[in-house]
This record gives structure tokens, C-alpha cells and sequence, in this order.
């Protein structure tokens, strides 16, 4: 019970920062890392000016989302390779997980954002298709990234880490990242234009929405990598294992999840911009937050 109570006194602090954010009377500046807009053409800019702002983009973001996939990571892979149903993917992750499990995805982030925003920038200095350059950015940040994903997998549930596994579920991992890429290719502007948002909170309702949809379009693979993932000694059979309510609810879900974080991480990533800033600034209070980020961790 008490295990019960501190979780919901987490995510009613979330729900109310949440408010809070959204309520502010404060002018909401641009966020730096949300939007699929291209760089502006500057004629002083180069292909690795370009590349290098783009990284140091992704780092901004990265801290964002690391925080969102601390909390959210560990119960959507649950769902995912577990079939545990929501309450006991809650009732198995901790406050003390969350906090732990963030040493893990803000380093991971540092990585693999900033790799990810070189890769897709330098696409656009190709004469590639729209398509092919999807596939190939796909393909080739997989590739480099898998073990780093796999590392954080394995964090997030909880077991060793074994170095002959960090390359595990390659090509279903690969598949799906590659028709993610598509699908949100395709998604992002057909809701842009369906819905035509003019605020920033409803593009980042758009943006919840395009990552839910991409989620979905690309969940058999997802599901599939997922399957692969079980370790053996636990390993559901197939036909359990792709049960339609357990197929159902680990992709309805964990898109939702995804989808929800995402916007959340578009709405505050401003915010967490001018907070960098007062860190920057106040050394002493930057130390304090690492401190307790570090204890809450033990």
C-alpha cells in the first residue's frame, strides 16, 4: 500500500508540474529540438556547421527525453517483453528505478540524439530521395546505436549485461526503426494539414499525435523484436505471446505513452532551455540537483 501511495504522489507531481507549465502566463520561447523544420540556408553555413549545431540540438533535447523515458521506459518495456498487464508494470517500477534508471538514459541520450541529428542532417547534403535517405538513416543509426539501445533495455528490466547480447534482434530492431522513420514521414504532415495547428501547445498535441500514429503503423515489428527480446528461460510461445489482447494492449499502450511524452517533452524542452541557463549560472544550485538526482539513485 504504501509502495501504492508514493507512486500516485509521483504522478500527481508530474500532473501538477504539468499545470504548471502549461498555465504559465510566460511567453513560450521556441524549443530547439522538436520540429522536423529544415535549417535555415544561411550562405555563411557549411555542411559541418550544419551538422555540428545540430548535435548540439539534439544534446538540448536529449536531457528532456531522458527524463520522460526514465518514467516511462521501464513500464512500456514491461508490457512489451513481460505481458504484464498496466497495475503490475506500475506496482513493479519504483521511485528509486526512475531516478536510477535516468543514470542511464541521459548518458545513453547523449549518444544517441546527437548521432541521430547528424545522420538525418547529413542527408539532406545527398541527392537522395525523401524515401531512400529514410531508409538509409534508418538502417545506418540502428546499426551504430544497437548496442547502446540494447544496453538500455536491459537496464530498464533489469538484467546483466552480457556483451554478446547488445547486438540481439537486429534486423526486427532495424525493420522497425526504418518503418517508424516512414510512418512518421507520412503521418507528420497528413496531420499537420488535417489539423492546420497554430498555437504551440496544438503543434505539440500534433506531435503526440504523429509519434502515436507512427507507433502504431510500425508496432508488428516492434512487437516482434519484443518476442525476440524474451530470454529464453522465460519465453512465451508464439501463439501466447501474440494474443490479441496482450498485442492490443502492449502497442495501445505503449504508443500512448510514447506518444504523450513526446508532447510533453515538446512543451517543456523551452523551459528546459532556461533552466540550463540559470544552472549555467548558479553553479552551486547545478550541484545540488545532481546531488539529489545521484542520492534518490542509491
Amino acid at each position: 500500500m504504501a509502495i501504492r501511495r508514493s507512486n500516485m504522489g509521483f504522478l500527481l507531481l508530474l500532473v501538477a508540474l504539468a499545470c504548471t507549465l502549461l498555465c504559465s502566463p510566460r511567453a513560450v520561447p521556441r524549443a530547439l529540438v522538436v520540429a522536423d523544420e529544415a535549417p535555415a540556408d544561411d550562405d555563411g553555413d557549411t555542411f559541418f556547421t550544419k551538422v555540428f549545431a545540430a548535435a548540439a540540438q539534439g544534446c538540448t533535447a536529449a536531457f528532456v527525453a531522458a527524463i520522460l523515458s526514465a518514467m516511462s521506459e521501464p513500464v512500456v518495456n514491461r508490457l512489451l517483453v513481460k505481458r504484464m498487464t498496466v497495475s503490475a508494470a506500475l506496482n513493479d517500477v519504483q521511485i528509486a528505478d526512475v531516478a536510477k534508471f535516468f543514470l542511464t538514459t541521459f548518458p545513453t541520450n547523449m549518444l544517441k540524439f546527437p548521432v541521430f541529428e547528424v545522420i538525418n542532417r547529413a542527408m539532406m547534403f545527398t541527392s537522395l530521395s525523401p524515401g531512400v535517405s529514410g531508409f538509409v538513416s534508418g538502417w545506418l543509426f540502428c546499426t551504430i546505436m544497437l548496442p547502446v539501445t540494447n544496453y538500455r533495455f536491459r537496464k530498464s528490466m533489469g538484467w546483466p549485461i552480457k556483451p554478446e547480447l547488445l547486438y540481439q534482434a537486429y534486423i526486427p530492431t532495424v525493420v522497425r526503426d526504418i518503418l517508424y522513420g516512414w510512418a512518421r514521414g507520412l503521418a507528420g504532415p497528413f496531420l499537420l494539414d488535417l489539423f492546420a495547428p497554430t498555437t504551440f501547445f496544438h503543434k505539440a498535441a500534433v506531435f503526440g499525435l504523429t509519434i502515436w500514429a507512427s507507433c502504431i503503423l510500425s508496432s508488428p515489428c516492434n512487437e516482434w523484436r519484443g518476442f525476440t527480446l524474451q530470454p529464453p528461460e522465460k519465453k512465451l510461445p508464439f501463439w501466447e505471446y501474440f494474443k490479441p489482447i496482450n498485442y492490443a494492449r502492449s502497442t495501445g499502450i505503449g504508443s500512448t505513452i510514447m506518444g504523450i511524452a513526446l508532447m510533453i517533452g515538446m512543451l517543456v524542452t523551452p523551459y528546459a532551455e532556461t533552466a540550463f541557463g540559470y544552472l549555467k549560472e548558479h553553479v552551486a544550485v547545478a550541484l545540488s540537483v545532481v546531488a539529489l538526482i545521484v542520492a534518490l539513485a542509491k
